[in-house]
């Protein structure tokens, strides 16, 4: 099962015919990949399901059918276990940027945190997940695949926010500021911090 979310509405990819789907079920083809991406972004489903049964066919179909954009990002802490946030578009968010052409997910991990928060000294320490979104450019859809990293860093410098890719703010949280800025980001994000030990 995998959770691709349009807006803060999850489109479930699955192999097992939900019970109650309240026909919210579509088929995974190109119009009705579509039609469910319209109708999450316009507000008109809360939830929708694409089925297939075969599960380790269906997130390449899906890939195969909207433009997919990857992208590596950190789930970063300091020495007092404070994470790396970020304030973007009205919201917290955490470092994370597009691969570029010749570089492994990892390095553009690094690279992008080090460029949107002026944290270096960046170690990482293991693979988090994949989360995936999409996004509207230029009146069409695309799909990010973001590969996330947990880094620790002993970095004590000053923070930088990345003005160019609109970066507002740049903070480091403890638990306490963690919970309280989740309210105010992204479901992808939130599902980050759900193994976080201290939270």
């Amino acid at each position: 099962m995998y959770e691709v979310f349009v807006n803060e509405s999850p489109l479930i990819l699955t192999n097992k015919r939900p019970e109650k789907s309240n026909g919210h079920l579509f088929s995974l083809d190109g119009d009705s990949i579509m039609k469910a991406i319209n109708s999450l972004a316009k507000g008109k489903l809360e939830k929708a399901y694409m089925y297939h049964p075969d599960e380790e066919k269906m997130l390449d179909i899906f890939m195969h059918k909207i433009p997919l954009v990857v992208a590596g990002g950190g789930f970063v802490t300091n020495k007092k276990g404070k994470v790396l946030f970020i304030f973007r578009n009205g919201k917290w968010d955490l470092p994370k940027g597009k691969v570029d052409k010749g570089e492994s997910i990892e390095e553009a991990a690094l690279r992008e945190v080090e460029e949107e928060t002026g944290v270096n000294g960046l170690k990482i320490d293991k693979f988090l997940r994949t989360t995936y979104h999409i996004f509207k450019r230029n009146g069409e859809f695309w799909l990010k695949q973001t590969h996330w990293f947990a880094m620790s860093t002993k970095f004590e410098g000053k923070l930088v926010a990345e003005k160019a890719e609109g970066i507002k703010r740049v903070k480091w949280k403890g638990p306490k500021k963690a919970k309280k800025a989740l309210e105010n980001s992204y479901a992808n994000i939130r599902i980050l911090f759900e193994d976080w030990p201290t939270s």
